[in-house]
């Protein structure tokens, strides 16, 4: 009788597995096949047509391209999107021998989420970047708890680190996951009493292979937009909006280096950029004409050493002006003009054609719109509350003596890191660009409430954690 409280079905590590699965389905079913703003349709028609467009980073015209031919459109991709993050929350169960019953109640909290109902069926770089990151550094935390089993650690450590390498291919400022999962590698190494010698090569090892394999992706994928990358143009279009930053917080700030190369230019910073500028968005700027042509006309080094000038002459004016942009990325005070929610199909009209598409708003599009539109204004759509939480796990990660804890502590640290990046780079306060940091901390919330009141307290009973011990 007193086995009848154990049925195999009813345990915790059942029940959060198939709320998780079950969320995974209806975001699916709700998203086919994914929700396509500009950029995606753009991306979407650069892989079907296998022309890439700099701007972007092309694996994931790539990866489109590739799904795509397999199934026309874009459903694919977004099955790829979901099955990663539902697979590395729902993997978080197998990392620790028991689990807790809040693992059900966190589970049904996470597919609530308009984070995960909602953003995984959008087509988008950052989402993209968001669930590969999150998955890397899963995968470590299982590395690290099967560290005595010597093959199926290195398999996951590799598997781990081309998730990550796809992240930094996925976004500019991606690469950052790369150092911090090597670090977790050496603390992993190090918790379970490896050499120092032993655990630093490891990591170098692994952070080195894994650069060079970004590097060496990149400049294949390259080829396919006429071997160059958008970063320079990005570089600049970021230097002149700080530049125009600086001369509407500071009037006086002087441009003598670009006045000498093109004082037309700074005629327009100084009249319809200063006009124009917002510390929101520099999508602004593309209201003068004038100042785009001026703007396209001046050479990269032209720019770049106005900019350098004046960091370095006026760093207070720049500091202020980045600590607004920074403010409206991270704050988001405006979730409307933040694109904080975004449902349907839309591009540009001959991409449309050519791709067989129409715009489309269905019922299920604004379901999830009104539905997502309930939690603007809350804790959900704030990325501090999540950077808050996240510092908070780190606390309670720290305390704890799992081996996998410092994968997950790893994966935190990444994400405000990562987040800190927008400081320099930010030019929008989309709130897609912080996605990563959400869906860290919703993932290490779940990790701590499923396993935290039945921690083991032995090293043993982790590396025993694919264990059912429920």
């Amino acid at each position: 009788m007193a086995g009848t409280n154990h049925t195999p079905g009813l345990s915790p590590r059942a029940a959060a597995a198939a709320v998780l699965v079950l969320g995974f389905a209806v975001s699916l079913a709700l998203n086919w096949p994914g929700q396509l703003s500009y950029d995606s349709v753009v991306q979407l028609h650069d892989g079907r047509f296998g022309q890439y467009n700099p701007w972007h980073p092309p694996v994931m015209a790539w990866m489109l391209g590739i799904a795509d031919r397999l199934l026309p459109g874009t459903g694919l991709f977004v099955v790829f999107d979901e099955f990663l993050v539902t697979a590395s929350i729902v993997s978080l169960l197998w990392l620790a021998p028991r689990i807790s019953w809040a693992a059900a109640v966190a589970a049904a909290i996470v597919v609530a989420l308009p984070q995960f109902l909602l953003y995984q069926g959008i087509v988008w770089k950052d989402v993209l970047f968001a669930d590969c990151a999150l998955g890397g550094f899963v995968v470590l935390a299982h590395a690290g708890a099967r560290w005595r089993n010597r093959a199926a650690r290195w398999i996951l450590i590799c598997c781990a680190f081309l998730l990550l390498v796809l992240a930094t291919l996925a976004r500019q400022n991606g690469a950052i996951t790369i150092p911090f999962a090597a670090l977790a590698v050496f603390a992993m190494a190090r918790r379970q009493r490896e050499r120092w010698s032993t655990a630093i090569a490891a990591s170098l090892s692994l952070a080195l292979l894994s650069a060079v394999l970004a590097f060496a992706a990149s400049a294949k994928l390259a080829e396919r937009t006429g071997g160059v990358t958008g970063v320079p143009g990005q570089w600049k279009l970021l230097q002149l909006y700080d530049l125009i930053g600086e001369v509407k917080n500071a009037p006086r700030v002087q441009l003598r280096s670009l006045a000498g190369v093109n004082p037309d230019l700074v005629r327009l910073i100084r009249t319809d950029g200063a006009r124009l500028y917002t510390p929101a968005r520099n999508d602004t700027l593309v209201g003068s004409t004038d100042l785009q042509n001026e703007f396209a006309s001046t050479s990269a080094s032209a720019i770049a050493a106005q900019w350098n000038d004046n960091l370095s002459g006026n760093t207070a004016t720049y500091l202020a002006v980045r600590a607004r942009v920074f403010y409206w990325l991270f704050f988001t005070p405006d979730p409307v003009q933040c694109d904080a929610i975004y449902t349907g199909l839309d591009g540009p009209p001959r991409y449309l054609r050519e791709l067989g598409l129409a715009r489309r708003f269905r019922v299920q599009d604004r379901v999830l719109g009104k539905y997502a539109a309930v939690f603007v204004h809350t804790p959900v759509f704030s990325h501090v509350a999540w950077a808050l939480l996240a510092v908070v796990l780190l606390v309670v990660l720290a305390r704890r003596r799992a081996v996998p804890d410092i994968a997950i502590a790893a994966l935190l640290g990444c994400a405000l890191a990562f987040t800190l990046t927008f400081f320099v780079i930010g030019i929008a306060c989309d709130y897609r660009y912080l996605l990563f940091l959400d869906l860290a901390a919703i993932a290490s919330a779940f990790y701590c409430a499923a396993t935290r009141p039945v921690l083991p307290t032995t090293e043993a009973d982790w590396r025993s954690g694919t264990e059912n011990r429920d």
